[in-house]
């Protein structure tokens, strides 16, 4: 323990950053006895952790999972070994997905993905879609067109047809929806004619892009919008200790890869592959890592409340429990 530095950040504009030094005693402690007989400040909830599997396991066909949900954002967890049953076409979002286990073949109209772990895409608000999962888990993130990538593609969505070995066009239905696909949104729901949807890709100048971090340490911006941004943080075993203070978002993370501990204002806790997390904004924190870890973070200007069901919650702060963490 002792002097930190602390950045101070606005992550949705193009606000520079400020860098302050800090007492890392402080800056973790309880605040001073109140010394007026009113209450001055809420009392809070310790970050709390949402976790899955990050390995597939074999579960009866399910919707998927909600886990953090405003009007703005929506973030879903996702298993399949099968066809989803139905085309989606969204009215209002795009909609954002990221690879977490296994293999999927995403069908469009503007082409097929054959999507890999540790791969995003992004589907344009009204573009029609499926999926063909192979024992796979992956996440969904669902916010307001128009969304933008920041980072140049793997690839891009090909014509492939027939999408996948042993395909035949079936009875499908297509279903359109509004308030970012939550169930009981749909707006229509008719059969399609698969072949026709998916010949559609010839007529369409637009291809889905794959996007993935970047090898070198540090932050990867990968999309934003207004009030909304998403990249990839890769932290190298015993980096340097700086706290981060978000100014204009709240911060949810996904921890893919690697064991680290999130150390902030709101407790301490342990987190590894499958977890998440939120923290809210102005909350300032650090990861601390004997390992090299990776996590997806997704910034909301917003409050982004979970609607999944808590595992566990960090611990109170206490300075012997901060000089465990000492390298």
């Amino acid at each position: 323990m002792g002097t930190v530095t602390e950045v101070i950040a606005v992550v949705c504009s193009d606000e520079p950053a400020r860098s302050v030094e800090r007492d890392e005693h402080l800056l973790l402690s309880p605040p001073h006895p109140n010394p007026f007989p009113v209450k001055l400040w809420r009392d809070r909830e310790p970050l709390s952790v949402v976790h899955f599997p990050k390995e597939y396991e074999a579960v009866p066909f399910a919707p998927p999972r909600g886990i953090y949900e405003s009007a703005q954002i929506r973030i879903e967890w996702q298993t399949m070994d099968n066809r989803q049953p139905f085309y989606h076409r969204n009215c209002d979002v795009d909609e954002i997905s990221y690879q977490i286990d296994g293999e999927r073949t995403l069908m469009t109209e503007l082409g097929v993905v054959e999507h890999r772990p540790g791969e995003f895409s992004r589907i344009p608000r009204g573009v029609a879609h499926d999926n063909w999962g192979r024992r796979e888990s992956h996440l969904l993130f669902y916010t307001p067109a128009p969304v933008r990538e920041e980072r140049a593609p793997l690839r891009r969505s090909g014509t492939v047809f027939p999408p996948f070995p042993g395909w035949e066009p079936g009875a499908v239905n297509e279903a359109v929806t509004q308030c970012m696909g939550a169930p009981g949104h749909d707006i229509t729901v008719a059969p399609v004619d698969e072949r026709r949807l998916l010949e559609q890709v010839n007529a369409e100048k637009d291809r889905l892009t794959v996007l993935a971090g970047a090898d070198e340490a540090g932050m990867t911006w990968l999309y934003h919008s207004v009030g909304f941004r998403l990249g990839i943080v890769r932290l190298r075993a015993e980096g340097p200790r700086v706290y981060r203070r978000t100014l204009d978002a709240n911060e949810i993370q996904y921890q893919i890869s690697g064991h680290r501990t999130l150390v902030s204002q709101r407790g301490i806790v342990e987190l590894g592959p499958g977890d998440f997390v939120r923290i809210p904004l102005g909350i300032a924190h650090t990861s601390v890592c004997g390992e090299a870890s990776e996590h997806i973070a997704l910034f909301s200007d917003r409050e982004l409340p979970q609607i999944a069901e808590t595992t566990r919650t960090a611990e109170p702060y206490t300075p012997e429990r901060l000089a465990a963490l000492q390298p």
